[in-house]
Parts: C-alpha cells; sequence; structure tokens
C-alpha cells in the first residue's frame, strides 16, 4: 500500500497518510488515458463551423445563356459549385463533437493518472489551503516553497474562497475541485498539490 506524506503550507511532514492500493497503485493504462482525454477535448469543440451551399450565397438565380447553341458549356446559376464563389458542396456544418463516455472508463484512467503522479513523485499532499488572505503573491510564496514553478495543479474541496482568488492570476496555475478532476488536467500539469480532504474524497469516489 502506498503511502506520501502530508506537508504543511511551510512544506513541513506533518504526518503521512496511507494510500489505497486499488486508487493510487493501479497500473498505467495508455489506451484508458488517450480515450478519457480524448473524449475531454472533442467536448470543449465549439463545432461551430460551416460553409454556404448554393441556396446561401449570394448572386441571381437567372439561366446566365440559353441552354443551346451557344458552344459553351450548359450553365444554370451562377450559385453553381462549379462556379468561383458559388457554392460549397459537401462541406463542414455546426455540430456537436461530445459522446458520452463509458463512467468505468472514466473513473479507471482517473486512477491511472493518480497512481502515474504518486509513481513519478510529482503529488504532494497538503493538510489544508487554509490561507490568510486572497492574495496572490502569498500563494506564489507557497508554490515557491514547494518548488513548483513551472505548472501546478491544485485540488481542494470547493468553497474554498481565498485559494479560488489568490489562484486565478497564477501563469501555470489552475485550481479545480475534486468533483472536477479529470486525467486531462493530471496529464497536462507538471505537479499535483491536493489537500488531504480531497484525497480521502477521491479515494471514497473511486474505489472499484
Amino acid at each position: 500500500m502506498p503511502s506520501v506524506a502530508i506537508k504543511n503550507l511551510k512544506n513541513a511532514a506533518v504526518g503521512t497518510l496511507e494510500l489505497s492500493e486499488e486508487v493510487f497503485g493501479a497500473p498505467l493504462n495508455k489506451s484508458l488515458l488517450y480515450e478519457a482525454v480524448k473524449n475531454y477535448l472533442n467536448s470543449r469543440r465549439a463545432g461551430t463551423h460551416a460553409t454556404k451551399v448554393r441556396s446561401m450565397v449570394a448572386g441571381s438565380g437567372r439561366k446566365l445563356w440559353k441552354q443551346k447553341g451557344t458552344g459553351r458549356a450548359r450553365i444554370g446559376s451562377v450559385r453553381s459549385p462549379l462556379w468561383r464563389h458559388g457554392g460549397t458542396v459537401h462541406g463542414p456544418h455546426p455540430r456537436s463533437y461530445a459522446y458520452k463516455l463509458p463512467r468505468k472508463m472514466l473513473l479507471g484512467a482517473l486512477r491511472s493518472a493518480l497512481s502515474a503522479k504518486v509513481a513519478e513523485q510529482q503529488m504532494t499532499v497538503v493538510d489544508s489551503f487554509q490561507l490568510e488572505n486572497h492574495k496572490t503573491q502569498g500563494l506564489r510564496n507557497i508554490l515557491d516553497r514547494f518548488e513548483a514553478e513551472r505548472s501546478v495543479l491544485l485540488v481542494d474541496l470547493p468553497g474554498n474562497q481565498n485559494l479560488e482568488r489568490s489562484s486565478r492570476n497564477l501563469e501555470g496555475v489552475e485550481l479545480l475541485s475534486s468533483r472536477e478532476l479529470h486525467p486531462y488536467h493530471l496529464l497536462k500539469y507538471e505537479r499535483l498539490l491536493i489537500s488531504q480532504p480531497a484525497v480521502e474524497k477521491l479515494q471514497e469516489a473511486l474505489k472499484p
């Protein structure tokens, strides 16, 4: 059973936490991670691309010249797809790219991503994110103590307003609640700082 040290905001060890082997010791499943990230990115696509068919483009509807006798190819309208500025054939139209991923696959991918963070020693458990104020500089100093300089994902239970306000303007820092955590976020950010209550919540929710 894996275990991690519990740190306070001064990066000093204050205890240890036993992690669930089923949640934080799962094998790395790259195919599950791929499917989860693909599903997440597809769901974020706007799908607002569009092209105009011949009924939408500007142009007269009259026949340009008579059908026979001119020696030219027959033509019905300047809005024909064969003509410049005519309509587009089989072009893209607004659609949704979202699709439902089976819940078991998503939970399996989340267990795999969390286990990878533990195995690579990129997850730090903090006893609590109780900040004195909502100043951005205060949180920046805390992250510097944990040597989280490049990109860091903060995970806590919802309702911590000081943490929400202090983290919103920091580049490379994102705050999520435990219920919003997705494998995409764990793969995107290099370091994971998670509160002890959030870890306990995740272990309860992700047990097979």
